[in-house]
């Protein structure tokens, strides 16, 4: 009798740690997963080195919105982590520090000094050559350290669907843990 209890603890932990791991493996893929932000493209939003949570789900009910900040796969090996500008349809353009979408002056809530140089002047034709107005499909992607950026300037429209999902938390360093929004 005691070792069929033996037995049937040994299995209900075997049990237990499996749907454990499995549980684990389902949330990460489709749900949430973690990231380290890599360099200052981000700042001063996120610093180098921050992790954060990144919400995987949120873009197979909802469309990206302007100024989320989303992670997408650059190339096979490397995902980057940017804000939205344009949306679908929009046309894009940085005039004297100021950003214009379909030619209406944009507030970027999220910068604190008003006088600092956002990113040099440029319309989404001279920055991507083909586009008039950001595709369907797509997102126009800009870091928020505009100076030092690998963004949609460079890489172009990014594709929705190569969006891997939306930054919602940095919860580490502790001093820095904080929900993103606007």
């Amino acid at each position: 009798m005691a070792k069929t209890k033996e037995k049937s603890d040994w299995f209900d932990w075997v049990k237990a740690l499996l749907i454990a791991f499995v549980l684990a493996f389902l949330v990460r893929t489709f749900l949430f997963t973690p990231i380290v932000v890599d360099g200052p493209s981000m700042q001063p939003t996120l610093h180098n080195r921050d992790q954060m949570i990144v919400n995987k789900f949120i873009y197979r009910i909802d469309e990206p919105e302007r100024f989320d900040i989303v992670v997408f796969h650059a190339n096979d090996q490397k995902d980057f982590i940017k804000r939205v500008i344009g949306l679908p349809g929009d046309h894009v353009a940085y005039k004297d520090n100021v950003l214009y979408i379909n030619g209406q002056p944009i507030k970027e809530k999220f910068f604190q000094d008003d006088n600092i140089v956002m990113t040099y002047d440029f319309t989404l034709e001279e920055v991507t050559g083909n586009y008039s107005t950001v595709p369907e499909g797509h997102v126009f992607v800009l870091g928020d350290n505009r100076t030092n950026s690998t963004d949609s300037r460079i890489l172009g429209p990014i594709p929705i669907d190569q969006i891997v999902g939306k930054a919602s938390v940095i919860y580490w360093p502790f001093d820095r843990m904080q929900l993103l929004g606007e």
